[in-house]
């Protein structure tokens, strides 16, 4: 009998642990969204497809340098030098090396380009986000963007308010 008080006695325990833990406050915000939608996020997304369009645009000039010069050894292969032909050849591949090592320059810094404004815009957001919260009295506040949530009622989604907050305060750093 003691047995059995013990066990619905911890049953009662984590039944109410369980139901304090659904009383909590929770909010969620979609970082993507704020991304995509403020005015500094539009920004970020700008200058990082201005920087790939740098990167494909020096790419292209090599990839029609390279093609040039294989349509050059390709016709005129007949009426070339060994030596000039073997030029050729070796300007190809060199031009062929250049592109490879540009193209993996280009990603990298990209990579690194996207980690620094993203961390740099995160940065800026906590705060705010932490301001909401206490405002707002939550407990927590989940990112949609990595959380893998399916459903969420819309009332407790902070977006919208998160990204007037941030255009605001990037205004008033003006």
């Amino acid at each position: 009998m003691r047995k059995l008080t013990s066990i619905f006695a911890l049953v009662a325990l984590i039944g109410a642990a369980g139901s304090a833990a659904y009383a909590q406050k929770i909010g969620v915000i979609n970082s993507q969204d704020v991304l995509e939608k403020s005015a500094e996020g539009k920004k970020v997304i700008a200058r990082l497809q201005e920087r790939d369009k740098q990167n494909q645009t020096a790419i292209t000039k090599l990839d029609d340098e390279i093609r040039a010069l294989q349509t050059k050894l390709n016709t005129q292969r007949l009426t070339l030098t060994e030596d000039a032909a073997m030029q050729l050849q070796s300007d190809l591949e060199k031009k062929n090396t250049d592109r490879k090592r540009m193209a993996e320059d280009a990603y990298t810094g990209m990579q690194e380009l996207t980690a620094r404004l993203f961390k740099r815009v995160q940065d800026e957001l906590i705060p705010l986000v932490e301001t909401l919260g206490k405002e707002r009295g939550l407990d927590l506040i989940f990112d949609l963007a990595k959380s893998g949530a399916v459903y969420w009622n819309p009332a407790i989604d902070l977006t919208a308010e998160l990204i007037k907050r941030y255009d605001a305060s990037k205004a008033a750093a003006k």
